[in-house]
């Protein structure tokens, strides 16, 4: 009689298991979701910086001849000038600056301009003007983004004609105070100390507070700083860069600052 003998192999045994697991375990099934780009977002839900970007990809289109939309700059200006967006107004400015600044090359006054204040500077006044003009102003209604481009080009061309005509009209040395050797007069007497008050609560830096009390109070242009105050100050590019960061501080506390200055006078 024969006997039956199996042999017992785990290899197979174990791969033998494994394929009836696979085969009872499935997969869950897999969706993809699929994000819209921010270009194809409807613009009144985008971010300022979206919007600035796509802004600047309709204004390229435009310079090359293709089908553009004025909605995405409207309303990164709408947001800026008439809902006081700090992240808008901050937006504007970075995507612009480079626009104004083309157009200060270009200007036929720039040479003149430039022998008396920097190019930086006139676009920074650029900016700041546009903003006291438009900011809350209802009367002021702005339909293509060309207009607003025209407004803000405008604002640098005032900028540039009253530095012109500051320096045109004849020039006042201001005679030192007593006991205060080469420190200026103010040329305005009768400012109210209140307004330097709310300036001054404003810029947190003692070096920024002085020269924000030389452009200010005394009324000095940069080159006056260094000719009244060679002991404090050698660069004049350092006063430049002094009054814009002083310049963008009171800008993004304009609102504030407005609501000091309106309860006070």
């Amino acid at each position: 009689m024969a006997l039956l003998t199996t042999t017992f192999n785990p290899v197979d045994h174990s791969r033998s298991a494994t394929n009836e697991l696979i085969r009872d375990v499935h997969d869950p099934p897999q969706h993809t979701v699929t994000l819209p780009l921010p270009s194809e977002l409807p613009y009144h839900i985008m971010s300022a910086s979206e919007l600035a970007d796509q802004c600047m990809s309709e204004i390229n289109n435009y310079l090359n001849g293709k089908p553009s939309n004025d909605q995405y700059g409207l309303e990164l200006f709408h947001r800026a000038l008439m809902l006081h967006d700090t992240l808008a107004w901050e937006a504007i400015q970075e995507s612009f600056k480079g626009v104004v600044r083309r157009w200060m090359s270009g200007h036929p006054l720039k040479k003149v301009a430039c022998s008396f204040d920097s190019e930086e500077n006139y676009v920074a006044q650029a900016f700041a003007r546009f903003w006291q003009a438009t900011a809350g102003n209802q009367e002021i209604r702005f339909r293509t983004l060309a207009a607003v481009l025209r407004y803000l080009r405008a604002c640098l061309h005032g900028a540039i004609l009253d530095t012109l005509r500051a320096y045109s009209r004849p020039q006042e040395v201001p005679l030192p105070e007593p006991g205060e050797p080469g420190e200026p007069l103010t040329k305005d007497q009768d400012d109210s100390p209140k307004l330097w008050e709310v300036i001054l609560s404003l810029i947190p830096d003692e070096r920024q507070q002085r020269v924000a009390y030389l452009l200010f109070h005394c009324h000095l242009k940069p080159r006056e700083i260094i000719q009244f105050c060679p002991q404090e100050f050698s660069d004049v590019r350092e006063i430049y860069r002094l009054r814009r960061t002083i310049f963008e501080r009171l800008l993004r506390n304009a609102d504030y600052l407005r609501w000091r200055l309106n309860n006070h006078f």
